[in-house]
Formats: C-alpha cells, structure tokens, sequence
C-alpha cells in the first residue's frame, strides 16, 4: 500500500471514530442540534459525516457530496433553440435511462417537441465510471418550416424565424448537463452538431462527475500571518477556527490592484456582491480595498453601475443602490469627509435616474428584479420576459431603494444640504409606506415576494428570505412585524431559503437554496428582534457547512444541505465568508458603526455562555482589545481601561489602545421561536386558453382547486378546469393551481380579453422612416430603428373616442445581447402631449435575435375624447448601463382603452 493510501485509510478511520466518538456524547454536549445535525464546541456531525477542529488552526472533515455516492442511470434532458425553453411545456422532459451493464449509451433518434419516455417498469440503477451518453436529435420538421415558411412555431405559439436560428442546445438534470437554459449559449459544449448537414443534430457527453465535486475528506491548516486582524478566542474551538478560517480565506480574496475578488472561481467585482460583503465586514477589516472596489463600480458619469443582467441589466434590475448602503457603512467606519462628498455626488445621481425611471405612481415602489435573485425563472415564473420583471415590484429591491434614501437624506444633512435632506427623506417615508401597504400578507405574518402581473399586479405570498431580513434591518418592519417576520418565515432543516416555498421543476441554485451570505442578514435581523432561537440557529446554518466544506461555498441545496447540485457554485466566497466574521463583529460583540462613535449591543446565545475576546480590532485611530462575559443581549456593566461607561459607546476621536470589558446581565432570553418546514414545492402555472368565450387549463398535477382571477381579484374558486367568461370589455384572467396543502402555484400569465375596437395599432414606419434591415416577423409595412442618435423621437399622432384610461405598448426587437446578461436594455420616456407619462423598457430578447419581436412593458394613460401626440422619447436619464449602444427596432405603438 502506497503512503498516501496509508494516509487517507488512517484518515477515514479518524474520521469514522470521530463520527461514533459525538454520537455516544449525547444531547448534553451539544451547542446546537436538530435531526438533520449537531454543532458541538470543538466539531458538527451530520449522519456518518463530521468535521472536527483539531485546534483552532486545524480542521478534518470527512464529508463526501452524497450527490456523488451513487450518479443515477435516469437522465432528464430538454433541447433547446438559441438556448430557451422552447421545446415542451414545463414539466414535460425527455426521460432516458442507461441499459444495466453499459458504459457507453445512444438515444433513440428524438424528434423535436415529442417526449421520448421511459420504457415501462425500467428501474433506474447507477452510471458505470467513464460512462458516455450520445444525444441524437431530428429537427428536420423545424427546417422545413424555416425552408417553406421563414418561421417555426413553438408550442407556446411563439415564432421562431430563419434568420435567428443560432443553434440547438441540450439541458438537463445529470452532470455536465445544467437545466439553465438562459445560460446555455455560454456552454458551447453542450451544442448539438450537425456534420453532414442532414437535419439530424448529434452530441457525445461524458457524464463524469467533474473533479471540482469529488470531495471527499478534507483537511484545512491555517498557513497566513493573520497579525494585522482580530484575533478572536472563545471557549468553543470549532467557532474559533472558522472565524480565522474565514479571515484567512478573506485575504485570498484581496486582488493585486487592491479590490475584492466574488470568489475562487470568479474575478472581478460585483456591485451587489461586493456591496453585501462590505456591509457586513469589509468595511472595517479591509476601508481601503473596499473603497477601491465601490469606486470600481462607478462610470464615468459618476453613477452606480448595475451589474450585467436580465434582459441587458438596469432598469429591468435596480438592486445597484445597495451601493449606496456599503458606501455609507465606509464613511461611518473611516468617517472620511471626502469620501462621504463624493459617495453622495454618486448616489444623487444615480437615484435621480432612478427617480425618473422605476417609480410606480400607483404602489410608490420601485420596479425591477429581486436584489441577488437575479436568475429569471429562478425566482420568477416561466412566463414572464424581462419586460414583466422590471415591471415587478420586489421585497428585497424596495428594501434597498429605501435605506437609500435614507442614507443620501442623511449624507445630505451631515454636508448642510437641508432642502435635499428633507426632499430624499420625504421619499425615503413615501416607499416605507407602500411596502407595508402593498406587500405586507397579515395571514402569513411575513412581506410577499412581489408585485407582479401586467396591468393588474398581484401579490406573490413566496417568503423572501433577504428581502425579509432587510426590512427589519433597515426599519422598515416596526418591532411588532419584525418579531412575527422572525417566527413565522419559514426555516428549513439546514437554514432559511432564499424563497419559500420553492418553485417545481426549477434546479436548485435561488430556487431550493441557501445562501451563507442571506443567512447572515437573516441572523442579523433575528438579532434585532431579540429571537435567541432564530440567531443561535443561523449561527449553526453558517458553521455547518463552512466545517463540512473546509470553506466558505456560496450557497447549497435547502433539500439535503449540499454543496454539489445548484447550478453555478464557488468556495472562499467573499459575501459568505463575510457572513461568519459577522458571527463575531456584528452579533456575539454587537459592533456598531454610528456617525459618530462605535456603539457596542452584544447577543450572545446562552449556550454560547463564556468568555470570549477580540484583541487588535481598529476603529479609526485606536486599537481595542475587547473581552466580553456571560450571556444575553442585556450589558450589567461596560468598562473602558477599567472605568465603567455609562454609555456603552466610544467615541470617534478615540485614538491608542484600550481595554473594553462588557459584563453581560445572563438574563434567559424570552420564548422564541421559529416556523420549521421541510422544503415544499407549489405546483406549477396553469397554462391559460380561450376559446368559444370559455376559459380552460389543462390539470395540474397535486392541484385540488383552482382560483380564476379578473383584473387581479378573486372571479371565483372552482375544481373544474374550464369557466365561461364574456369579453364585452377589456378584462385580463390569470389562474392559480392550489395544492391540498393550500400551497399556490404562481398565476397564469395574464390572457387579455376585450372587444377589438379597444385595441389600435399604428405603425412606427408611419412616423418616421423605415429602417432597411433584412429582419422578419413585423406587423404593416416596415420597422423603425431607434437608437442614441437615430429617431430619438417618434411622434405618433393618436384619435381616441372615449375619455378613459388607455396602455400604451411598442412591439419591438431587441437582439443586442441574450436575455439573461450584458447592458444594452433600451429605455425610452413616454410623453403624451408633452408631458411625461412613465418608462417604456425594450429589453434583449436574444444574441442576434432581430426577428424575435415582444411587447415592451406598458403605460397607462388617460386620454381625453380627441387627437393627441403620443411620444417615444430618448432623454439623458434613459442612458443604459452600456452608454454607447441603446438601441431597438420599432414595429408598433398599441394602445388599449380600459
């Protein structure tokens, strides 16, 4: 035997020892337990896996994915055209299953959109190491139809033209297949070729498990001088290490130009990413770098930059003013009056666009996708394009939007702006109240997901984990909701999901996740509601699988608590390893920057009773050596340089150091709880059709029931799957699947009904010149190109009959980019007889998909009896995140009267 087999057996038997070792210590042991696992001082266990800190520098774990214990013979697939789901419905895959005994396996040739199924009572078994799958696809019948008629209908009815054919993709459950389609065009090995050109598309995949998910036992050794940081000493040594694991893992992620690198995998910096990271330890462990990478963040207009995303980024996502938060959490760290002068330059600037862009006048929410749920159907349902997700109004986004204001309305105050102080302030209480106005759900306890829909938004009653923990930490959630917001989100066995309840037939990644980083927010507002259950419980969320992993991953499936399985994953994760200094700085030390000073409000779970120290944490000019004892949220006595404080405060010209000593009063926290649930999937949107003035939906699987909803209100509740309407005036239907559990599916997409003498079309080639590109698909005569310089201004000329409210709409394409990252949205301003009227977004519909025409988002207007000028405008607040190119094609204006 080899010495490393040696060494590894040696291992393995340590570690099995390990595992009965904490199984005969029992309950007393423990610092925190549950039936899915144990934290204990010095280790965690789950099942036959433990981790344990052989000192505060060393730890082993023997955790193995058990996703890879056993790969499944049974793979699911999907192909898909110019990487969308545009195959079958929802739900409905390809199944094939490997012959026993087989390495290398082909399919049947496959016929695009009919489901090749399962052969009856096949039993799946497991894949043979080095095992082959050959994928064989006929798209011969989406050929000839490019070939005879210039187009292929999906089986949404949606068309498909020649000159947009860019490929055919495969997705799926089994490695290396992944089930995101918006990402599949960035995967070219999973494009199917056809060499000979005959219709028939072929791929060979292996499906190995890739090396980077063959984890077995692990061990970690602290190896970096970590002097100029917080040393950090408790009585529990698993903790211990994992804060210096977690310190260590910071610095690796400091880049050469002295920014923040996302995470192992991933360079560069992330406006949201790095802003999260930055609020919660960043600030005060690395000011510099932290400066460094905000300011990477800022164009050169001096404005927040909105990450690369759906639909070509801002204003389809506007999560980018979490910057705004991170740059205020700077200033109080460094109080730099500089710095706090040009932060708020940035952030007039860019919530001034904002202002003039993303504000509904009816709710006073912003709109735009939810901060960090930045994966369409991740989060949202199928349906809805990026025109439909700007057009959301979202928990966590309108959470970030207000503490925004809040902090520029301060910014303002502190450099003697007071007119600009109360105006943003004044803002900042008008988006308060529409939160709890339109997203509070009294029966849940907890805020909705979303504001979502057409012309009639409803509520999504989807919990949303940050976007929960945000409102309570930024005030938004009065003490009251903040303690019904803490006991009765749902929890899962391994942490707070990132939404709940899940979505079906969605992979794991948002959707059945938790992410580290989330968790620590949710800690942090549990914190706040003085919910030792909740806080104690985050804690062991956060250290489970930084112990099991040797790392800090970014996120893991909320089914198993694994980290193999979501779609995109990273170790020494920089929001995540962030989230396990926050343990320390920010709960068990309760650090606090003010304005003005370093406030201290320690919680320390009472299992966690004991001493615990923190020497060499700076603040500004000084040098502290902190010791804190007991339990509790409650200080019996604060001393500094042994002289008691009567505040619990230092000041910010404090400089030297000193000694702080907190006595904590161990007073037993109240009762506390909170609401555990496995992980629980809806069923999925109904898929709505009309004909003969009824209604009907096919069955949904697990649904007992069925809510038919007119104009976003309740119509009526049936089991039935057809209903008889009449369409005499403008109405839109949607309907909801509910389970016997009363777990709700996400409503249909929205089906318009009306009279057709509602609905007018003119033509954009009417008002200005028709553009002469060889693109297919349009209504009339022609299309407009629109862009910077092009046709900044089309004036259609418009007769209404009726006084009324009226929606205003532009058919148009958009192929700058995919639909899901890059920064070429088009904003254009709506302007109805030269008054401005709102925002009209023209997002990406795909790489070089100029024949693949959608509606923008829509207007709604009212409308005298007679002749008006509807204008499509280009304004400098239009600008996109991209500046050059901000531009569509134009096939026509719709207006409906309501």
């Amino acid at each position: 035997m080899s010495a490393a087999n040696k060494c590894l057996v040696g291992i393995l038997l340590l570690s099995a020892g390990m595992t009965e070792g904490y199984a005969q210590k029992g309950k007393g042991a423990a610092l925190w337990e549950s039936p899915a696992y144990t934290l204990y001082a010095d280790s965690v266990v789950q099942g036959k896996f433990t981790a344990r800190a052989l000192s505060r520098e060393e730890l082993h774990s023997n955790y193995q994915s058990p996703a890879n214990e056993f790969k499944s013979s049974a793979i699911d697939f999907k192909f898909s055209i110019n990487g969308k789901d545009n195959e079958m419905l929802s739900g409905t895959d390809h199944h094939f299953n490997f012959p026993a005994n087989t390495q290398h396996a082909s399919t049947p040739l496959i016929v695009f959109g009919k489901p090749l199924k399962a052969l009856p009572n096949e039993k799946p078994g497991f894949l043979q190491a080095g095992s082959t799958l050959t994928l064989r696809l006929d798209l011969r019948e989406v050929l000839k139809a490019f070939n005879t008629q210039g187009y292929y209908t999906t089986f949404d009815g949606n068309k498909l033209y020649k000159d947009d054919f860019k490929g055919v993709y495969v997705a799926g459950s089994s490695a290396p297949l992944i089930w995101d389609f918006d990402n599949l065009v960035n995967h070219p090995h999973l494009q199917l070729k056809d060499a000979d050109k005959d219709g028939i598309y072929e791929i060979t995949l292996s499906m190995d498990i890739k090396e980077a998910e063959k984890q077995t036992a692990s061990t970690w050794k602290g190896s970096k001088d970590l002097s100029a940081y917080p040393e950090y000493q408790s009585p529990h040594t698993l903790p211990d290490l994992l804060y210096r694991l977690s310190i260590e893992e910071m610095v690796n992620a400091i880049e050469p130009d002295s920014t923040l690198r996302t995470g192992k995998e991933w360079a560069g910096v992330w406006t949201r990413d790095v802003s999260y990271s930055i609020i919660l330890a960043m600030a005060h462990l690395q000011p510099r770098v932290a400066k460094n990478s905000l300011l990477r963040k800022v164009s050169a207009k001096k404005k927040i930059i909105q990450d690369t995303g759906t639909g070509g980024a801002w204003p389809v996502s506007t999560d980018r003013q979490i910057w705004a938060v991170a740059a205020w959490e700077l200033y109080k760290v460094t109080g730099d009056k500089d710095w706090l002068q040009e932060a708020y330059t940035i952030i007039k600037n860019s919530i001034d666009d904002d202002g003039e862009n993303i504000y509904d006048p009816a709710t006073g929410l912003v709109k735009g996708e939810s901060s960090f749920l930045d994966w369409r159907d991740q989060t949202y349902p199928k349906w809805m394009q990026p025109a439909d997700i700007f057009e959301s109004e979202c928990l966590g986004t309108n959470a970030v939007h207000y503490q925004a204001l809040k902090v520029l309305g301060t910014m303002a105050e502190k450099l003697e702006h007071a007119s600009e102080a109360q105006q943003y302030l004044a803002k900042a209480e008008k988006l308060k109240a529409g939160i709890n106005t339109y997203l509070w759900l009294p029966a849940q306890q907890y805020y909705g997901q979303y504001l979502y829909g057409r012309t009639n938004k409803i509520v999504s009653p989807r919990a949303e984990a940050l976007g929960e923990a945000l409102s309570i930490l930024f005030d938004i959630a009065e003490t009251g909701r903040a303690r019904q917001i803490i006991r009765h989100t749902p929890v899962s066995p391994y942490g707070i999901p990132c939404i709940s309840p899940q979505i079906p037939n969605i992979p794991p990644y948002h959707n059945n996740g938790i992410w580290p980083f989330v968790q620590a927010y949710w800690m942090l507002a549990a914190a706040k509601a003085g919910n030792e259950t909740a806080v104690m419980e985050s804690m062991a969320a956060i250290y489970r699988p930084a112990a099991l992993f040797a790392t800090n991953k970014e996120n893991f499936v909320a089914e198993n608590g694994d980290f193999s399985g979501t779609q995109i994953n990273s170790s020494n994760m920089l929001w995540s390893l962030s989230g396990n200094i926050a343990i320390v700085h920010k709960v068990l030390f309760g650090i606090q920057f003010l304005q003005d000073g370093l406030g201290f409000a320690p919680f320390v779970p009472q299992a966690l009773s004991g001493k615990r120290t923190l020497h060499n944490f700076k603040y500004r000019d000084a040098v502290l050596n902190i010791t804190i004892e007991g339990f509790g949220n409650t200080i019996r006595q604060f001393l500094l340089d042994g002289k008691p404080q009567e505040k619990w405060l230092l000041s910010a010209s404090i400089k030297g150091q000193h000694e702080v000593i907190i006595y904590l009063g161990n007073q037993p926290f109240p009762a506390s709880s909170q609401e555990k649930a496995e992980v629980q999937f809806t069923p999925v949107a109904p898929l709505l059709q009309y004909q003969q003035g009824k209604l009907s939906w096919q069955p949904v699987k697990g649904a007992v029931k069925y809510r038919v909803l007119q104009n976003g209100k309740l119509l009526k509740e049936q089991t039935v799957t057809r209903l008889a309407v009449t369409a005499s005036r403008f109405a839109e239907f949607q309907v909801i699947a509910v389970a016997a559990n009363g777990l709700a599916s996400f409503a249909s997409e929205p089906l318009r009904l009306g009279p057709e003498a509602a609905v007018k079309l003119y033509e954009a080639e009417t008002v200005a010149a028709p553009a002469s590109l060889p693109y297919s698909g349009y209504t009339g005569q022609g299309f407009v190109e629109v862009s910077t310089t092009q046709n900044t201004t089309l004036a259609f000329p418009v007769t209404v009959e009726q006084d009324g409210d009226y929606l205003v709409e532009l058919r148009y394409a958009n192929g700058n980019g995919p639909t899901n990252t890059e920064n070429k949205c088009a904003i254009r301003a709506v302007a109805v007889d030269g008054q401005q009227a709102g925002t009209v977004v023209l997002p990406q519909r795909g790489r070089g998909e100029w024949s693949n025409w959608g509606y923008s988002n829509s207007v709604k207007v009212s409308l005298k009896k007679g002749s008006h000028t509807i204008s499509i405008n280009y304004q400098d607040f239009n600008e996109n995140m991209n500046g050059a190119v901000n531009q569509a094609m134009i096939d026509h204006l719709r207006l409906t009267k309501l």
